[in-house]
């Protein structure tokens, strides 16, 4: 898109300064692939520095962090989270549509290496694709020190590879298989998100699940994105939001976007509603909410 709709570095500090001004203690820079935004780095030491903040993590698909990983994690980025859906190179590659996965792989040695306080894998199984390997990607994390968080399919965007209701796992197929192997013990600590963690017997690593429509977690959520061309996007599930890009640009003053982003918390729906059925629920793909 032209450059003039996206945010500058400079602009996205200042809307996470005025959401930790406002107690905001935690803040992600994910996409789409924040990877591949020029300047990350400088961004996350900007936002980093801001006093208030407590954690500053990033999702990622991993593919540029054998580049990155150190720069981030010596910027103030604490946690990262790395998008894995196959251990096999064309699965993968298929998954993706253009991944490479040695490129990830060594992306997540790059991120153990640079010391972030935690690395979790993310994964979505879908039936008939990668459900054969819900072990295996548990057993990578687990020798590895890594957390692990399984994700139910969201509805975003209108796709033809396959049938969201065919394909689709719940989070408790996935547990029951898993506890089938280890003992899965309920962990006692909550990130105040939408991943319930399970703590694995004899191992450092925790097991997530977020289920959007299995177990809807609305109702715990706390959380908001800024897109990349300062949407504020009230629940992924939904469509509500405050174009807060005018009011960036027409003062430096922050009060007036402090007192926009304040305002519209009242627009926070109750929750998401999604569905199985096909067509999807939002034209919006997850590439295209960036924030």
């Amino acid at each position: 898109m032209p450059r003039a709709q996206v945010l500058t570095l400079e602009e996205l500090a200042r809307v996470a300064k005025a959401f930790i001004d406002l107690g905001v203690k935690k803040i992600r820079l994910t996409g789409g692939e924040p990877t591949v935004r020029a300047g990350l780095s400088k961004l996350a030491g900007w936002i980093s520095d801001v006093p208030g903040l407590e954690e500053l993590n990033l999702t990622t698909n991993g593919a540029r962090l054998t580049e990155q990983a150190m720069a981030l994690r010596e910027a103030g980025v604490t946690r990262v989270n790395i998008s894995l859906d196959s251990l096999n190179a064309d699965r993968f590659r298929a998954l993706t549509r253009t991944g490479e996965l040695a490129d990830v792989l060594a992306g997540i040695d790059a991120a153990l290496a640079a010391g972030f306080e935690r690395v979790k894998l993310n994964c979505v199984i879908l039936r008939g694709r990668n459900d054969d390997e819900v072990e295996a990607l548990t057993e990578f994390a687990l020798q590895r020190g890594l957390d692990i968080a399984f994700i139910e399919e969201m509805p975003l965007g209108a796709i033809d590879e396959h049938d969201r209701a065919d394909a689709f796992v719940s989070s408790q197929e996935i547990r029951e298989q898993l506890e089938q192997r280890w003992t899965l013990l309920p962990a006692t600590e909550s990130s105040a998100g939408p991943s319930r963690y399970w703590k694995v017997s004899g191992f450092s690593s925790r097991v997530g699940f977020i289920s959007p429509h299995s177990h809807n977690f609305c109702h715990l959520c706390n959380r908001v994105r800024v897109t990349v061309e300062g949407r504020l996007l009230l629940c992924l599930g939904n469509e509500h939001s405050v174009d807060l890009k005018p009011i960036l640009r027409d003062s430096d003053d922050d009060a007036p976007l402090r007192a926009a982003i304040v305002a519209a918390m009242d627009l926070k729906p109750e929750r998401h509603h999604f569905s199985l059925d096909d067509g999807e629920q939002l034209v919006r793909f997850m590439n295209m909410t960036g924030g």
